[in-house]
């Protein structure tokens, strides 16, 4: 590979200490036509043909380093409920409008209940009958021994038989006005006055979406990783700032088309800023090393046996570039941690690595290009 491709590989901080290394390289035209002593120029006092090559660097230390995966997900309500008329007839008064904010139980239309309600009370009538004959049956038969046991029976069974019909009108009567059966916003209500609705129809559609859940599919490759409970982070296109949170579901199945798990993550929501069906990017921890050795990945190079980084060494009073074959682990945020090949206090070379060869002399500079102080 030429200089100049390699150069462009390395970008404009690579540039930058390209021309510091054209000005601490060897001895310039100028000098060897003098004969000046071109090795005398080195600014280190390198000897023979060596040359010098600028790089940045930085001191490995062990830090936590947490592993996630990433997904793309979709933000829905916590309850999504389709309301449904319990019983037919004609509404005749419509009591909330779209986008209310509704309270469980409060009521969202009434049914005509008029045939109903005389039913009712016919019923009524019918149990206080009965009731009634039943304490003068069971005061004559349980007191005087006046009638028959049949007669007995029969009068208790009666008023009980009444009493029930009488309930079960109560509760149709009840369910003539629709009701929300949740605390919510009434996001769509599809009944005007006049409509008429069978039993099952539906009439209304309420959300609670605070909090919500955010719901990704995470690789099957995963599987074996993530856990209910595990630290997760959402992040949003109508915030700057992500959200923490916990998986509070992992599914137990994998879809077969998309090969992949649920996994939910309840996240406040006050105000309603999110709305079902957004879009979110969904990071959820699989694990966490408590020391870990993290490099930039641009440090990291390919090689013919696998992935290599250079770091400097002292040899013989000067700074060498040394190649060290490593192998890599986990990967986050434009970082990698390494598993093996360094320890901690190594200087990784990660400005210059792409100038730089095995033996190569180094002048190690910050990043104003000075020479920080020992």
């Amino acid at each position: 590979m030429s200089t100049h491709r390699r150069w462009y590989r390395a970008g404009a901080p690579a540039l930058v200490l390209g021309a510091l290394v054209a000005a601490c390289g060897g001895g310039s035209e100028a000098q060897q036509s003098t004969g000046q002593d071109a090795d005398s120029a080195r600014p280190d006092g390198a000897a023979g043909g060596a040359r010098i090559v600028v790089v940045q660097v930085r001191e490995l230390t062990a830090e936590p380093f947490a592993e996630y995966v990433t997904v793309t997900a979709e933000v829905q309500a916590e309850r999504d409920v389709t309301v449904a008329a319990e019983e037919g007839g004609v509404i005749r008064a419509v009591l909330a409008e779209k986008g209310t904010r509704m309270a469980a139980g409060q009521p969202i239309a009434r049914i005509d209940d008029r045939v109903l309600r005389a039913q009712f009370e016919q019923a009524q009538a019918e149990a206080s009958l009965a009731a009634e004959t039943w304490q003068r049956q069971q005061r004559l038969w349980e007191q005087d021994r006046i009638g028959t046991e049949l007669s007995y029976l029969q009068a208790k069974y009666a008023a009980e038989r009444t009493a029930a019909a009488a309930r079960a009108l109560q509760e149709r009567l009840d369910r003539m006005t629709i009701r929300a059966p949740i605390g919510g916003v009434l996001e769509e209500r599809g009944v005007e006055v006049g409509s008429t609705v069978a039993v099952g129809s539906p009439v209304a559609r309420i959300v609670d979406a605070d909090p919500v859940k955010v719901v990704g599919g995470v690789p099957e490759r995963y599987a074996d990783q993530v856990v209910q409970g595990a630290p997760a982070t959402v992040g949003f296109e109508n915030r700057s700032d992500g959200v923490e949170g916990r998986t509070r579901f992992v599914g137990s199945a994998v879809d077969v088309q998309s090969r992949t798990f649920l996994v939910e993550v309840d996240v406040p929501n006050p105000g309603n800023a999110l709305k079902p069906g957004m879009q979110a990017r969904l990071s959820v921890r699989l694990r966490s090393i408590d020391e870990a050795l993290l490099v930039p990945r641009d440090a990291v190079l390919r090689s013919a046996d696998g992935y290599v980084v250079y770091v400097v060494v002292e040899e013989a009073g000067r700074s060498v570039a040394q190649a060290r074959p490593v192998q890599l682990g986990a990967g986050s945020a434009g970082q990698v941690v390494v598993d093996a090949g360094l320890s901690a206090g190594d200087r990784v070379i990660v400005v210059g690595q792409q100038q730089v060869a095995a033996g190569d002399v180094v002048r190690v500079v910050d990043a104003a290009g000075e020479e920080p102080s020992r």
